[in-house]
């Protein structure tokens, strides 16, 4: 098996969100997993949460197909590591919150920048909240997560910026052309570790967050040439949609 720390990231294609947001999705179904039940190989931190977020859950879901792939991931990193999802499905108080938040702060440090390259600025790291079934946001389809490394101790691994972090570090393979220092290489190493486990087991990645993978969403679709998306705007089971379907009664999500 090739040692994955020597095998560059590829360049990235930047996305094309207006020809990711016209795909059709034909919603292949199946609810949300909690991830939070999964073997010791797969750990869980449910991060905005954690942070204090409004309207964050204590729990990490995603789709079954994607809960499988990650298992997939964690069973093959190198030994002492392990897979920590910090984010998957998000409601959307939440995703409403995190883009308000960035932009006011982008507004704040970009003053001079015109609203289309503010906007164009926060894209980068939080997409615009949208419960549209034809273009919803990628973590409200339970397809997108936001992935790390961490010892066999479960501690968190440096991975050359914080999760979240708005800068040009965040950026996938931003220490394929750092400087070379012994931090970089590390950084560089565990970044194509994490990488290639999840191209191989069927994600994508956004370029420009390290952390963030999909599958079955628009933006997957878009990277794989797939005609179409697998997964639309979800949520978890809830008490009372278990009442109405026990009553026949029409859901309202």
């Amino acid at each position: 098996m090739t040692d994955p720390t020597l095998s560059p990231i590829p360049a990235p294609t930047d996305p094309d969100w207006t020809a990711i947001g016209a795909l059709p999705i034909a919603d292949a179904g199946g609810g949300l997993m909690p991830l939070g039940l999964a073997t010791p190989t797969l750990r869980t931190l449910p991060i905005y949460h954690a942070l204090g977020v409004p309207g964050a859950v204590p729990e990490c879901w995603a789709r079954e197909a994607v809960y499988r792939r990650l298992l997939t991931v964690a069973r093959r990193l190198p030994a002492g590591l392990g897979l920590v999802v910090l984010d998957a499905w998000r409601p959307y108080a939440v995703q409403r919150y995190l883009y308000d938040t960035l932009m006011g702060l982008i507004e704040i440090r970009y003053a001079d920048h015109d609203e289309a390259e503010r906007r164009h600025l926060a894209r980068a790291f939080v997409s615009p909240p949208s419960v549209n079934a034809e273009r919803p946001s990628p973590h409200l389809t339970g397809g997108a997560v936001d992935v790390a490394l961490c010892d066999a101790d479960g501690v968190l691994l440096e991975m050359g910026s914080a999760f979240d972090e708005a800068c040009a570090a965040s950026h996938t393979v931003h220490f394929e052309h750092a400087a070379d220092s012994e931090a970089a290489r590390t950084c560089r190493a565990r970044r194509r570790i994490l990488y290639h486990a999840m191209i191989e087991a069927g994600f994508v990645n956004l370029p420009s967050e390290w952390w963030h993978y999909s599958y079955g969403d628009q933006m997957w679709a878009w990277y794989r040439d797939t005609p179409q998306a697998l997964f639309g705007p979800s949520a978890p089971d809830s008490l009372e949609a278990r009442f109405q379907r026990s009553l026949g009664l029409p859901q309202v999500r």
